[in-house]
């Protein structure tokens, strides 16, 4: 494995403009010295620096104020940033951070039972969990997801909402790059999403509320006014719509035109059921993404979730116009599920990465995408395709792309934001390899995530979280779980639709 030769020489006034600070901050006035701090330069020594498109042994990586600086040998990179802070990376991997995109993060409090009834879910609880929260609580699930995402690797997030300017101040204080996608509406008689009651119920024509769009859009404009483009930066807000069921052509056409006028991406669901795709072909003539183009909707800054139930004439129509799938592994495979990603791949999206709800490890994701796309290719050599590396690629740089931000993250390289995880390869499971990425992706878990750094910041280092109080949100989280679900279970069973069993003793007895 070669070395890296990537060094990167950088004047004064350029380690001040990777640090947030221009160089006339150096010196009042009259000579006097300004009153600025340039944080430490951070150097990553004797480690490995592991990308989808290399891997770079007993290097130096290092930061200096949000930047990546240098990428070379650790004598040379020591020499260049004497006074750094060091950071013993033998035994490690840095990968570029990781992004989701797609999360409905409020959703960890249905946690062990959102799983396993299909989608939508089908047994209907006598009371909504959700109902249950008190004062502060839903605060308290939104810390709860991002403490999650933080330990196992992400440093970008997309949150897919409705009302998010109630949680944006909780989410940005996490030190998290974050999306907020303001998710809106504009249907008067049909709920999302589609179910087979539902469906089998509608006896009209969707009918669209002039009032609602407006109220959504103007949701929108308020939550961009307020928070893209804070926290230095690593606040964006795109629009979203909610549903293809819940929208009107008129809602599409706003929120593309919203997103065009600002060069932002925007999101929506997309073919997530079979009950989706026959309720749009009864009342609009055509196939979700048929009548998402008719709105003008798609396109190449379109970042759809899920793309589960697409047809041939689907896949040729997102490909051709360049639209980015958000692939939910987890999610779909315990709903039974895998998107065609391979025909989706070669008709031309970029795909990318999400963990919709309930979970908010997206380290986990890449395996089981990597698993089920190899079991859904029918390749005449099976397991070969996907690689460990298309994988990572999917989760930065394609999340990258989804979040309209490829110029600066989604990967290690000279210039770039230094959003980046540290992998401690020192267990018993990750040696030998003979490719460290494919022992990470196969063998590895999210736990094994070490340290987590966004904007050239940690916040988490040496599996301490750095932005969040981890052990007063676990234990005020568990305290609220066992309370709502204490409730939710006296107020109804659960039915658990299990497998017919026969007893060892049964079958004794017979033969």
């Amino acid at each position: 494995m070669s070395e890296c030769s990537d060094s990167y020489s950088i004047t004064r006034r350029e380690l001040l403009a990777g640090a947030g600070l221009s160089a006339s901050l150096l010196l009042a006035p009259g000579g006097a010295q300004a009153q600025a701090t340039v944080r430490r330069p951070v150097v990553f020594v004797h480690t490995s620096v592991v990308t989808p498109d290399a891997e770079r042994d007993d290097v130096a990586l290092a930061v200096a104020g949000d930047r990546i600086v240098a990428i070379d040998a650790t004598e040379r990179v020591l020499r260049q940033f004497p006074n750094a802070d060091v950071y013993d990376g033998r035994g490690k991997v840095i990968l570029p951070g990781l992004i989701n995109c797609h999360m409905h993060m409020a959703q960890v409090l249905e946690r062990g039972f959102n799983e396993d009834f299909g989608f939508p879910n089908s047994v209907h609880l006598a009371v909504s969990p959700a109902s249950l929260l008190q004062g502060e609580e839903h605060l308290l699930m939104m810390k709860l997801a991002a403490l999650e995402a933080i330990k196992t690797g992400t440093t970008t997030i997309v949150e897919v909402a409705g009302g998010i300017s109630r949680t944006a101040p909780t989410l940005a204080a996490s030190g998290l790059r974050c999306v907020f996608a303001e998710s809106v509406s504009d249907a008067e008689n049909v709920r999302g999403p589609m179910t087979p009651e539902a469906l089998a119920a509608a006896r009209e024509a969707p009918r669209f509320s002039q009032q609602a769009r407006e109220d959504g859009m103007q949701r929108i404009e308020q939550l961009f006014s307020a928070w893209h483009g804070k926290s230095d930066g690593r606040i964006s807000v795109f629009p979203a719509c909610s549903l293809a069921e819940t929208s009107s052509p008129q809602l599409l056409k706003a929120v593309r035109e919203f997103a065009d006028r600002r060069s932002l991406g925007y999101t929506i669901h997309l073919s997530q059921s079979t009950w989706e795709v026959e309720f749009m072909r009864r009342w609009h003539g055509r196939s979700p993404p048929a009548f998402l183009e008719q709105a003008g909707f798609l396109g190449p800054r379109l970042f759809a979730a899920h793309c589960r139930y697409v047809d041939e004439a689907d896949i040729a129509l997102l490909g051709r116009t360049r639209t980015i799938v958000s692939h939910q592994a987890n999610m779909a495979a315990n709903r039974g599920v895998i998107p065609p990603i391979a025909k989706l791949r070669a008709a031309g999206c970029t795909i990318a990465n999400g963990t919709d709800n309930n979970t908010n490890d997206v380290f986990s994701v890449m395996k089981i995408a990597l698993l089920t796309e190899r079991i859904a290719r029918h390749d005449a050599r099976p397991g070969t395709r996907p690689q460990p590396e298309d994988m990572l690629a999917d989760c930065t740089q394609g999340g990258a792309a989804a979040v309209n931000q490829e110029r600066m993250i989604g990967r290690l390289e000279v210039g770039k934001k230094a959003d980046l995880i540290v992998i401690d390869t020192s267990k018993p499971y990750l040696v030998p390899a003979g490719r460290i990425l494919s022992a990470i992706i196969h063998c590895g878990n999210s736990t094994d995530v070490e340290s987590v750094m966004v904007d050239g910041q940690f916040i988490m280092r040496d599996n301490r979280v750095l932005t969040l109080d981890e052990r007063a949100i676990i234990a005020d989280s568990a305290s609220v779980s066992q309370r709502v679900w204490d409730q939710v279970r006296k107020a109804g069973p659960i039915p658990v639709p299990r497998e017919p069993r026969r007893s060892v003793g049964d079958d004794r007895a017979t033969s």
